[in-house]
């Protein structure tokens, strides 16, 4: 009963005519209407079937664009659109892993740019605690399995290069903060994990996955969803624990940071470094910052 009802809601215009053309083809037939009534009956037929036509095209064509609003991106497509997104945003949010990619070309060149065109740059960054060892340890198993094998022999995925890496993606916002002050930027540690990477510009947001093998998907800013996931950035980063960076202000860094000024930085953060960290992990955290080899 209740499909019978949806279908009925669904083609009550198309219903409508049918049974009004019936019933004026059968009281012609019987001489009840003249011919000039079932002349009028006849147009008020082809007006409901011409209603009926254009709602159908308007919904077909709606079903296309919405089927249109993704487009996937493969292999050097997705560096290209994220080039093309960096080019003119006046803002970026970001949300993933340890922000690897963001601090090795995404923030380098959008203050470039926007140094170039002297405007101003807004920038969220939500990634993983480095503080919390257990989702750090998760995490790197999870790229370990992922990575390919050159990656996993070179530069392979520990709970220490997690932590690494998030430490530096906080490092690399107080230093571009330092070299570029209209740059407003934010950070904010998640307490889940996530395999999916969400980078959002002004023209497009470009969801990527760890996995390097699979494709990416992108929404412009004019099509379905992107409003979507604009607010589900936001709502995410509100609920992130945030890193007062701010409070590091004070702390004057260099072009390549010394080991002091890093560890008074987050000294100034109340961020505490892991009490395992040596002077060569906290020179590691400024490499991967400012100097990153492998960005993916």
């Amino acid at each position: 009963m209740a499909r019978f009802l949806t279908w009925l809601r669904n083609n009550v215009d198309g219903l409508v005519a049918l049974v009004l053309a019936a019933a004026v083809g059968v009281l012609a037939v019987i001489d009840v209407l003249e011919a000039d009534k079932v002349n009028a009956a006849v147009l008020l037929v082809l007006a409901l079937l011409a209603t009926t036509l254009l709602r159908d095209r308007h919904l077909s064509a709606k079903a296309m664009r919405d089927a249109s609003s993704v487009q996937m991106l493969n292999g050097p497509e997705i560096g290209h659109q994220h080039t093309l997104a960096r080019r003119d945003t006046e803002k970026w949010i970001f949300k993933g892993g340890t922000g690897t990619y963001v601090r090795a070309v995404t923030l380098k060149e959008c203050v470039r740019n926007a140094r170039r065109d002297q405007r101003s740059l807004r920038v969220r960054l939500e990634i993983l605690d480095p503080t919390n060892e257990l989702l750090c340890k998760t995490y790197a198993e999870f790229r370990a399995s992922v990575a390919p094998d050159a990656v996993r022999t070179r530069d392979p995925w520990t709970t220490r290069r997690v932590q690494q890496e998030s430490f530096a993606t906080v490092l690399a916002a107080c230093w571009y903060k330092q070299q570029y002050s209209p740059l407003d930027i934010a950070v904010g540690f998640s307490s889940v994990m996530t395999t999916f990477r969400w980078d959002l510009s002004t023209s497009c947001v470009i969801i990527t996955q760890d996995n390097p093998n699979t494709p990416a998907m992108m929404f412009e800013r004019d099509k379905p969803y992107y409003r979507d996931f604009s607010r589900e950035l936001d709502s995410s980063f509100d609920q992130a624990k945030k890193v007062p960076l701010g409070d590091a202000r004070d702390v004057q860094l260099d072009e390549q940071p010394t080991v002091e000024q890093v560890r008074a930085v987050f000294d100034a953060l109340r961020l505490p470094l892991p009490a395992s960290f040596e002077d060569r992990d906290v020179a590691e955290i400024v490499r991967r910052a400012l100097n990153p080899e492998n960005p993916f």
